[in-house]
This record gives C-alpha cells, structure tokens and sequence, in this order.
C-alpha cells in the first residue's frame, strides 16, 4: 500500500504478525522493521520481541519507535517528525525463536542478521506537494 505525508508529519505504520502469537517465546523471537531508500540498500530500523522488549539502530532510534498490541498481534511502527529522505518503502518481517539472531557490533550501530519472514511493506513518500495526498495504490 501508499502512504503519502508532508515533511515533519508523523505516521504509524500497522502489521498484522501471522504465523506465530507475538508472545509465544516457544516459536516467535521478534518482529523487525526495515526500510529501503529508491536506489539504496536494505536498513535496519528497530526489531521488538516477543517479551516486548526492543532493539533501536542508534541513528534512528530517536526517529522511530516501535510497539505492539498482544490482543490483535500487531506490531506498529511510529515515524515522527519524518522528512524527504525518510521517503522508502517499509518492511514489516518476522523471525521464529528457531532462527536465533546473530548480532554484529560495529562503533556506532548494531546491526541485527536474521532469517525473516516477510509480512507486509508500506511506500511511504514525503513530498511537500499535497496534491499527491490524492493518490491511493489501487491494487491493495
């Protein structure tokens, strides 16, 4: 799907976990956000695990948050004060406890390698130009 806002809004980003309740540390590790830029790679957000605790790339952990809802399994992504660079699309992704996450360190960031499942992805486009507020993706 679309989502079309003005720099400096805020925005909420929904998803619906399947496969696993978002509690069940037998078979639910976590659910991570990640975005990707037109043209750039993959980055890591933030990831939220199944006892609620949570994971923040350092550079954007002042940027995003992350929650969730244990009652409708959802886990939801919060963007505030975004700008046009934080055009992208989002992913939404899931891992099983199975798949343990292995973490590399670096000086200023921590980067989370995962085996996921993908769940949901969201364009998100910030433009000063609110005639594109118009438009809707009619295939979703």
């Amino acid at each position: 799907s679309w989502l079309v806002i003005k720099p400096g809004e805020t925005v909420s980003i929904t998803c619906t976990v399947t496969g696993a309740s978002i509690t069940d540390s037998s078979s639910y590790l976590g659910t991570g956000w990640i975005r990707q830029p037109a043209g750039k790679a993959l980055e890591w957000i933030n990831n939220i695990y199944y006892d609620g605790s949570t994971r923040h790339k350092d550079s954007l952990k002042n940027k995003f948050s992350v929650s969730r809802d244990t009652s409708s399994n959802t886990v939801t992504l919060t963007g505030n004060r975004l700008q046009t660079e934080d055009s992208a699309v989002y992913y939404c992704a899931r891992y099983p406890q199975s798949h343990k996450a292995a973490e590399t360190r670096t000086k200023n960031t921590t980067q989370i390698m995962f085996t996921i499942y993908h769940l949901c992805n969201v364009h998100l486009l910030i433009n000063y130009n609110t005639m594109h507020n118009l438009y809707r993706n009619p295939y979703y």
